[in-house]
């Protein structure tokens, strides 16, 4: 395929996503219909549907591209920093500062669960991606030697869960401001990585 082709693509795929993400926070997910995505991206109906399947799956690209944003920032990091504990604490920062410069996404993404099967699945998806990443850099703290040979998985799962809690408390019912979320989030991972840390 021709490389202005390939670009073209892109370009319309990505327009397509940019009017969901408006419409989804004018109107709420369940109130905007693919109609909608059509007529606002100026994108023919034929041509929505050779890039997404269902609005699910406009949904599902979205938290794909956003989980794709936080891990890659993430490896950024790591790259400028080595020190074990310092990544585990501060990557959380990094995480955090993600979901803010993408306000509309983490709103979004903080609204619709429990909606429905395929969105729950769609954010369960999201989800395990970002557990996954955080319980392989436990255990390769653990393999180093830095932290206690401790289960993973619920330490893990608890990184997700206060990252949920306070994204909520900020982006959908503002009862925190930014700087809060994230002074509250690195906080507690400060704490919790007292618990599991060998020596310091």
């Amino acid at each position: 395929m021709p490389i202005a082709k390939i670009k073209q693509n892109k370009e319309r795929r990505q327009k397509l996503l940019e009017s969901a993400v408006k419409l989804f926070i004018e109107k709420g997910y369940f109130n905007t219909s693919i109609r909608d995505i059509i007529v606002l991206s100026e994108i023919g109906t034929g041509t929505f549907y050779n890039y997404f399947i269902d609005k699910e799956d406009v949904l599902k690209a979205l938290l794909e591209e956003f989980a794709d944003k936080i891990i890659s920032s993430i490896k950024v990091y790591y790259q400028e920093e080595t020190d074990i504990y310092v990544r585990f604490v501060e990557t959380k920062r990094v995480t955090m500062e993600v979901f803010i410069q993408n306000e509309a996404l983490s709103e979004i993404y903080s609204r619709v669960a429990g909606a429905s099967a395929p969105i729950d699945q769609c954010l369960q998806q999201f989800e395990n991606r970002l557990i996954q990443f955080y319980t392989h850099n436990i255990e390769y703290g653990i393999k180093l030697g830095v932290f206690n040979n401790i289960p993973v998985s619920p330490i893990a799962h608890s990184i997700l869960a206060i990252e949920k809690f306070l994204l909520y408390k900020w982006v959908v019912l503002k009862a925190i401001t930014k700087e809060e979320m994230i002074e509250m989030v690195v906080s507690f991972h400060e704490t919790l990585a007292q618990g599991i840390l060998k020596t310091r």
